[in-house]
């Protein structure tokens, strides 16, 4: 089978980590597969890709196209109708591109890729959407989809939530539920660790610091400014240092904080010297592995969470807003802790009994570990992909019958 994979981003976030997987699970569990990567924006998942063997192709979004989104809803429609020369150029591009690949199957990974494979696949070429966000909240995106979705055999969903929410807008269409998964020989309590202090420009934390950082995006919906307040929120005696580990990655306007709004914001608490700011740092597990408590403060319902199974594969306690799918990945008391979306004061609660209590941030991140190996393994993922594939392309299934039955 010949796959190509569209993808608008080249910069890690919670998606691009996930197709990371998908693709070294992939090249693992069918070596013989030709795996291809289409990008609209070039970065880090470039050459993670060549590595692994797939095959790259950078074709950078204009700015006019990279801009459109949902986010803050006013003039959406309008940077659609301005973005439509510059969208319909890209098109004719990507389907001359995907002429030339010639793939058996289109797999789509995010709202802008969505749509434009299915307006640019080649004809009876299947087409696999990856849905890794509500959809039926986002106006704009859930019309064209809709508008649009003829040409799409199946999506796999990364929840339960997030199928429940797509099978409202498109009750017939194939809905998979596949968790995102890690590489749990990456993510593990061993390894490399950073020097947080240095990356975000601090002096050294003094000996007994713990350390909780919030790893990820600027999304507005992250919790940045939820996490922040919980830090200013805490007793003097607790000896705690927070990290805002991550950066922007959005190109869709008013998407996402930036660096210099989060800084304001920590001064106008107080918590200059208490929070450092490192930027995008490439080595996830080393990360992970570099604090004691791993925050998730999203502030509307998570589709998902990578970070919170990448925390939780690494031993670390940690922190859930409990909304959306996130509530399906672990189980409070037992492997984690929650607090409600949104809401400072518990995160400042849920803080300081972690940073008060070794016992229990051991207690949960064994536990935490083992749900990890129990069920986000990135190694059982290739045969649920190769399933799922084979339903979407029916040539390709049938090929694979008769391959199976010459070998008999």
């Amino acid at each position: 089978m010949r796959i190509a994979f569209l993808n608008p981003s080249g910069k890690l976030g919670g998606a691009e980590t996930s197709l990371r997987e998908i693709l070294g699970s992939l090249r693992l569990g069918q070596p013989d597969w030709e795996l291809w990567l289409v990008l609209g924006e070039d970065g880090p998942l470039a050459p993670i890709a060549r590595d692994l063997g797939v095959r790259v192709l950078v074709d950078p979004f204009s700015p006019a196209l990279g801009h459109m989104g949902d986010a803050g809803r006013r003039g959406s429609w309008l940077r659609l109708a301005k973005a439509a020369p510059t969208t319909h150029r890209y098109i004719r591009g990507l389907a001359r591109s995907l002429r030339e690949i010639k793939p058996d199957l289109i797999h789509t990974n995010g709202f802008k890729m969505h749509l434009l494979g299915a307006w640019a696949r080649p004809p009876q070429t299947p087409l696999v959407w990856h849905i890794h966000d509500y959809v039926s909240s986002r106006r704009m995106v859930s019309r064209l989809l809709r508008l649009s979705g003829r040409g799409c055999q199946a999506a796999i969903v990364n929840s339960k939530s997030v199928g429940s929410d797509l099978r409202s807008l498109f009750p017939g269409l194939l809905i998979q539920p596949l968790y995102n998964a890690i590489n749990l020989r990456r993510f593990s309590p061993t390894g490399n660790k950073i020097d947080l202090d240095n990356a975000a420009g601090l002096e050294k934390a003094p000996f007994g610091t713990v350390r909780v950082g919030l790893v990820g995006t600027f999304a507005r919906w992250k919790g940045h400014q939820v996490f922040l307040e919980a830090l200013a929120g805490l007793p003097p005696d607790v000896p705690v240092r927070g990290y805002i580990i991550g950066g922007p990655i959005y190109q869709t306007q008013g998407s996402q904080w930036s660096l210099a709004e989060l800084r304001q914001k920590a001064r106008e608490l107080g918590l200059a010297g208490r929070i450092g700011f490192t930027g995008f740092l490439e080595d996830s597990p080393a990360v992970m592995r570099s604090l004691d408590i791993v925050v998730h403060a999203s502030t509307a319902p998570e589709p998902f969470g990578m970070v919170i199974i990448e925390g939780m594969a690494c031993g670390k306690a940690v922190v859930v807003s409990q909304s959306g799918g996130a509530v399906e990945l672990f189980t409070p008391e037992h492997d984690a802790l929650s607090h409600s979306p949104g809401d400072s004061a518990q995160l400042t609660s849920q803080i300081a009994r972690l940073a008060r209590d070794p016992g229990l941030r051991e207690r949960l991140g064994a536990a935490g570990r083992a749900t990890a190996e129990e069920r986000f393994d990135a190694r059982q993922l290739s045969q649920q992909l190769v399933e799922l594939y084979l339903k979407a392309a029916p040539y390709c299934r049938v090929q694979s019958e008769l391959s199976a039955a010459q070998l008999q």
